[in-house]
C-alpha cells in the first residue's frame, strides 16, 4: 500500500470528441471537450467528426457519477447475506463478523477492488462513510489513521476521488434511562474513539489532497451521545467540511430516540447544530412532517440508497416531499448489494411509483442531477458534476448500442440510460482528464473480478 499525493491527471492536456453529450438539459450531438490541468477548459458543439488527435467517446457522455454513500467492506457481504431471512439487525451481525477480520492491508486490497468496480460503473467520486478505525478490541494502530489512509490510498490506486467521511461511533445505543448510552459491544470497540473529543483529535491528523477530501460523519443518534453531537458538528464547521449522518433508517431508532429524549432523531440533530447545507442525512426513511420541514428549511441534503434500503427491507423514504421542502437529493450504493448508480436513480423513481400508483415524479434530467451534480456537492465538490468550462474533467460514457440501450432516438438517450442502462453499459470513465476505464477495461487494476474475489476470499477464510 502506497499513499500518494500527486494530483490525478495533473498538468494533463487532452481533447475528447463525444458523439453525444448530456449538457444538463439536453443531449447534444458532436461535442468536443478540451481538458487542461484536470479541468474542462472549453466545450464546442456542432462538431460532426473527431478532430485530429482527439480521443473518441462513442455513446452518451455524462458527468462522472457520485456515489455519495459507501461502506467499502460491505462488498464482502454480497450473496452471503442473501441466504435465509432476517432483519436489518440480523444482517448487522454478519457485517460485524467481516469487520472483525479486516486489517489495514486487507482493507486496502478490498477497497481498491471495490473502487475499481465503481470506476467500471462510471463513478468518479465516492463518499466513504468510514468507522472501522482501530484494531480488534479497540486498541489504536501505531498510525491511528491506518485504516482511513488505506481507503484513501485504495481510491488513488483505483483512479477515483474520495471524500473520507471519518465517522464518530461512540456507543452501542440508547441506555435504559434518559440521557444514558450503552458502551460499545466487543464488535464495536474498534469503531470507537471513546469520546467525540478523542475522535476529533484523531480525525484532525488526516490529510487531504486533490483526489481526497476529509469530511466528518455522525454514525447515528444512537451511536453518538446527544451531548457530544456538537463537537462533531463544530469540527466540520471549522473546516467547512461535509458532515453526513445515518438518519431514521429504522423505526426502532426513532422509537428509542423518542423514549430517551422525547423527540425524533431529526429534532435531536437540529437541536445540537448538526443540520445545515453542508450536512447530508443518509436514508431519511421514516420521517414525520415536522422532520421533513426541519431538513428542508435547513437545506440539509438527503442521500437515498434504494438498492440497500430494499435489500435490508428498510422501507421507502419520502424523497419527493424532502426535495419539495428544500432538501437536495443524492444517491449512494451503501452496502453494495449492487454497484450501479443508474439502478439507484431509477429505483428512486420506481419505488415512488409503486407507493403512489402514479408515474413521473422525476425526469431523467432530475435523476441524473441527483447522481452527478448534487452528489458531488454533498461530497464537498461543487466544482464537479457538470460538463462545463471550469468544472473538474470527470465524466463517463455509456453505450447507446447495447441490448439495453439500442433503439431510442438520440435525443432520448438520457431516458434510455437512466431507465434502461446498467453499470455494464459504461464504456469509458475519465477522471481529471485521465482515462481510468477505456472500452470497458480498467486501466489501473488489470483484473477487477479477480481482485475482488481474492480480497473477499481472505475475509471469509
Amino acid at each position: 500500500m502506497q499513499l500518494t499525493t500527486t494530483p490525478t491527471g495533473a498538468h494533463r492536456t487532452a481533447t475528447f470528441w463525444m458523439s453525444h453529450a448530456w449538457l444538463g438539459t439536453h443531449v447534444e450531438p458532436g461535442v468536443t471537450l478540451d481538458v487542461a490541468d484536470g479541468r474542462i477548459a472549453g466545450i464546442r458543439t456542432g462538431v460532426d467528426a473527431p478532430l485530429p488527435g482527439a480521443t473518441v467517446l462513442r455513446g452518451l457522455t455524462v458527468p462522472g457519477l457520485a456515489n455519495t454513500h459507501s461502506h467499502a467492506f460491505h462488498r464482502a457481504l454480497r450473496s452471503t447475506v442473501q441466504v435465509g431471512s432476517g432483519t436489518f439487525w440480523t444482517w448487522r451481525e454478519l457485517m460485524y463478523q467481516v469487520a472483525s477480520r479486516l486489517t489495514p492491508d486487507t482493507y486496502y486490497h478490498l477497497a481498491r477492488a471495490v473502487y475499481a468496480e465503481m470506476a467500471l460503473a462510471g463513478i468518479t467520486a465516492v463518499g466513504e462513510f468510514h468507522y472501522l478505525h482501530h484494531a480488534p478490541g479497540g486498541a489504536p494502530y501505531n498510525n491511528p489513521n491506518a485504516m482511513g489512509e488505506a481507503l484513501i490510498a485504495a481510491a488513488d490506486a483505483a483512479g477515483i476521488r474520495i471524500t473520507l467521511l471519518d465517522t464518530a461511533y461512540l456507543a452501542a445505543g440508547f441506555g435504559e434511562r434518559p440521557g444514558q448510552y450503552r458502551k460499545p459491544d466487543p464488535h464495536q470497540m474498534r469503531f470507537s474513539d471513546t469520546t467525540a473529543d478523542a475522535w476529533a483529535e484523531r480525525a484532525s491528523l488526516l490529510k487531504g489532497s486533490d483526489h481526497a477530501l476529509i469530511g466528518a460523519a455522525v454514525h447515528s443518534v444512537r451511536a453518538v451521545p446527544a451531548g457530544q453531537l456538537a463537537t462533531v458538528a463544530k469540527w466540520a464547521e471549522e473546516r467547512q467540511a461535509p458532515l453526513h449522518v445515518h438518519l431514521s433508517e429504522q423505526t426502532a431508532e426513532n422509537d428509542a430516540c423518542q423514549a430517551a429524549h422525547g423527540c425524533s432523531p431529526t429534532r435531536l440533530l437540529a437541536d445540537h447544530g448538526v443540520l445545515g447545507p453542508r450536512t447530508t442525512g443518509i436514508h431519511n426513511t421514516h420521517l414525520s412532517s415536522e422532520d421533513i420541514a426541519l431538513l428542508g428549511v435547513s437545506a440539509t441534503g438527503t442521500c437515498m440508497c434504494p438498492t440497500t434500503e430494499r435489500d435490508l427491507a428498510d422501507g421507502i423514504g419520502p424523497a419527493v416531499a424532502l426535495q419539495r421542502a428544500g432538501s437536495p437529493l443524492s444517491l449512494g450504493s451503501d452496502s453494495h448489494a449492487v454497484i450501479d448508480l443508474f439502478e439507484e436513480a431509477r429505483a428512486m423513481e420506481l419505488n415512488e411509483r409503486l407507493r403512489t400508483h402514479a408515474r413521473g415524479h422525476w425526469t431523467a434530467a432530475a435523476l441524473l442531477r441527483a447522481a452527478t451534480l448534487d452528489g458531488h456537492a454533498a461530497l464537498g465538490r461543487p466544482d464537479a458534476g457538470a460538463l462545463e468550462p471550469g468544472a473538474l474533467a470527470d465524466f463517463t460514457t455509456v453505450a447507446l448500442d447495447s441490448v439495453r440501450t439500442a433503439g431510442p432516438v438520440p435525443r432520448l438517450a438520457a431516458e434510455a440510460v437512466v431507465f434502461a442502462a446498467s453499470a455494464a453499459d459504461v464504456r469509458h470513465t475519465v477522471v481529471a482528464g485521465r482515462h481510468i476505464v477505456r472500452d470497458g477495461q480498467h486501466a489501473l487494476v488489470e483484473d477487477v473480478p479477480a481482485a475482488l474475489a481474492s480480497a473477499i476470499a481472505v475475509l471469509h477464510g
